[in-house]
């Protein structure tokens, strides 16, 4: 999708440092770039703003799904927290992340993880798995429904999309131009993830959805349990996927 102003997102947030004056080690903080945007450029959706802050701040992992560029050119911010932010500082900062070099040591860690945290074995197993399907899934929409996409736009995709300062798993758009968020679990499908996605399907509608787009949404587990499938039941636009992987093989001759 092209600019809707005469410059791009990313542009744009280089233009908000240059005429803010900000310094090295000023903090930067979230609410002040959105109300930048508000003031000079309001037809730039809060979540767009969002995933660029992600996409130009050097230590935040999930900027490889928005292509940060390798050359530098979107090596912009170094994020503190969620919320927070500073200009990056080559010569005191980590390397920045790329795709094909995300190692763990980065600061910031994901939206809404603490860095604090450890995962145990199975967690850090399933984790991974989890970005597997995430991936597949991306680039196979079509096995959910007939025409749907991944959600893009100006260089964003909906891979791990910004809501609220958590992150959806997948934006879609289906084949009438509706939103629909989808929501993975690789083991079993809890009743809880519906308060979850329930609260990203009303974040997209409240901040992100033009009048007339609806929003509904997919999960997608190894198992949907008993108690997911009676808290949906009462819940419309919600649908319930399982899944299975399958693997074969073919001999190779010698």
């Amino acid at each position: 999708m092209a600019a809707m102003y005469e410059k791009p997102v990313r542009l744009l947030l280089k233009d908000m440092v240059s005429q803010s004056g900000l310094k090295p080690e000023e903090i930067l903080q979230r609410e002040k770039v959105l109300h930048w945007f508000h003031d000079h450029y309001p037809k730039i959706k809060e979540a767009t703003i969002q995933a660029h802050l992600t996409k130009m701040s050097t230590n935040v992992p999930s900027r490889i799904h928005y292509k940060a560029n390798p050359n530098g050119e979107d090596d912009l911010f170094f994020r503190i927290d969620p919320s927070h932010y500073r200009l990056y500082e080559p010569a005191n900062d980590p390397s920045p992340i790329y795709k094909g070099n995300v190692n763990g040591e980065a600061s910031g860690g994901s939206e809404g993880v603490s860095t604090d945290e450890v995962m145990s074995d199975k967690a850090a197993s399933e984790f991974a798995y989890e970005k597997d399907l995430q991936s597949f899934l991306s680039k196979n929409l079509f096995l959910i429904e007939p025409g749907l996409r991944l959600f893009e736009d100006e260089g964003i995709n909906g891979l791990e999309f910004p809501a609220g300062g958590r992150l959806i798993d997948i934006l879609a758009v289906d084949k009438n131009n509706n939103y629909v968020v989808i929501e993975l679990k690789v083991s079993r499908g809890y009743d809880r993830v519906v308060g979850q996605i329930l609260r990203y399907i009303a974040w997209i509608e409240k901040h992100h959805a033009d009048p007339g787009q609806s929003v509904r949404g997919v999960i997608i587990a190894k198992e949907i349990t008993d108690d997911l499938l009676l808290a949906t039941s009462r819940v419309k636009d919600i649908n319930l996927f399982e899944y299975e992987l399958s693997v074969s093989l073919k001999k190779v001759n010698l």
